[in-house]
């Protein structure tokens, strides 16, 4: 087939040619959008799921819906190296300015903008070498603080209400939650809270890895009243396969049974990985039905791919003993395992094994499903773990983990 005409997708964050499966959570974004506009009140959402089960899509078409209803939009993708404040200040100065382009400044407004220049205090926010200015005097006393958690819920009443008085909404969207200092993420808790106590037109609405909800809970005891944690998961095998033939349909191809069935075994329904072999079929094919053999064939330039462009920059991120952990987690298989199984693979005490748990889950290699448990937030990982690693040895006994 054309190379320059394959509908699939295979790249973080694009939207893929058939969105499937993800109606129900579409649908409680539009009834939260809706309802925050007319103000009332709706828990917010914060998106978690593994890699590649297209938490960004989501967001990203969740930000189109908002804008279909009438809403300004803030997206942002959060980091390790990068704090909330620089962040999102920028957004949130082209928010306000945007504002008054559409109904001209009113003292609310005006507000808004003071309270941010404020916020940004000695902050210095560049882009592409360019200094923002606000041109507007500070409001002394309003979010000036120097501590976030009191900051951030008078910048987003200050910005909410200059939306209000402009008959507008505003959404908030952030990619990555998880790289949030539990500082930051306290404090758009509470800047939610505050939001939600006065009945004004904000909402947030975040993804992050399947951690997220224990670091919001952990972070502040009733963020669960505040968001709803819908998990996004792998398609069901129905959805998978319509994900693949809906979009070579028009093109006039189709996929053989035995296919399908193969590509749902190799992907277990992970979005990316369903795009990746949509991908390499297309092109490898040759007649109008993408076979048996054409899947396997695709499987063999597919795996690949993976391993140096999905897998390997995470895995280089890794010291040894790291790596260690997880070829000890990949011995047992996909799903959850318990950490004394992985001790005893590694021939060390459990004990020992908190720091290097601890630095795994930051880096988001790992999280625990449940008390004592560890599973992969990388689907898939454990079969390029034996790929990447194909002897496993211990650790020294003298080695420091």
């Amino acid at each position: 087939m054309d190379p320059v005409r394959n509908p699939f997708s295979p790249s973080a964050g694009s939207q893929p040619p058939e969105l499937v499966g993800r109606s129900a959570i579409l649908e409680q974004s539009r009834i939260l959008l809706g309802r925050v506009k007319q103000k009332k009140c709706e828990k917010s959402i914060l998106l978690t799921g593994l890699r590649g089960v297209g938490k960004t899509v989501l967001l990203n078409e969740i930000e189109r819906l908002a804008k279909r209803e009438g809403y300004q939009t803030v997206l942002i993708e959060a980091h390790e190296n990068k704090d909330l404040r620089s962040l999102i200040v920028p957004h949130l100065r082209t928010l306000l300015f945007e504002l008054d382009r559409i109904a001209g400044m009113s003292n609310k407004l005006r507000r808004g903008l003071a309270v941010l220049r404020s916020f940004v205090s000695g902050l210095t926010i560049t882009i592409k070498d360019v200094t923002l200015g606000l041109g507007i005097d500070p409001e002394k006393g309003a979010a000036d603080s120097g501590d976030l958690e009191i900051d951030l819920p008078n910048l987003f009443v200050a910005i909410a209400e200059a939306a209000e008085d402009r008959g507008a909404a505003v959404a908030i969207l952030i990619d990555e939650v998880q790289y949030l200092a539990q500082k930051e993420l306290g404090a758009l808790i509470m800047a939610m809270h505050k939001i939600q106590q006065k009945d004004l037109p904000l909402v947030l609405l975040g993804a992050g890895l399947p951690i997220l909800p224990g670091l919001a809970g952990e972070s502040k005891s009733y963020a669960e009243r505040l968001f709803n944690f819908p998990d996004i998961g792998a398609l069901t095998q129905d959805d998978a396969f319509r994900a693949l033939k809906k979009p070579v349909k028009d093109a006039g191809i189709d996929f053989e049974a035995s296919a399908l069935k193969e590509v749902y075994r190799l992907t277990k329904g992970y979005p990316y990985f369903i795009q990746e072999w949509g991908y390499q079929t297309w092109n490898l094919a040759t007649e109008r039905v993408i076979t048996l053999q054409v899947v396997e064939e695709a499987t063999a330039e597919v795996i690949p791919r993976l391993d140096k462009n999905f897998f390997r920059v995470r895995f280089d991120r890794l010291i040894p003993s790291e790596k260690r952990f997880l070829r000890a987690m990949a011995c047992l298989g996909s799903g959850a395992h318990r950490a004394g199984d992985i001790a005893e693979i590694l021939d060390v005490k459990i004990s020992s094994l908190s720091p290097l748990r601890s630095r795994l889950i930051k880096k988001g290699m790992i999280y625990s499903p449940a008390y004592g448990d560890m599973a992969f937030t990388v689907p898939l990982f454990d079969e390029f773990m034996m790929r990447v690693i194909p002897e496993f040895k211990t650790f020294s006994k003298k080695e420091n983990l």
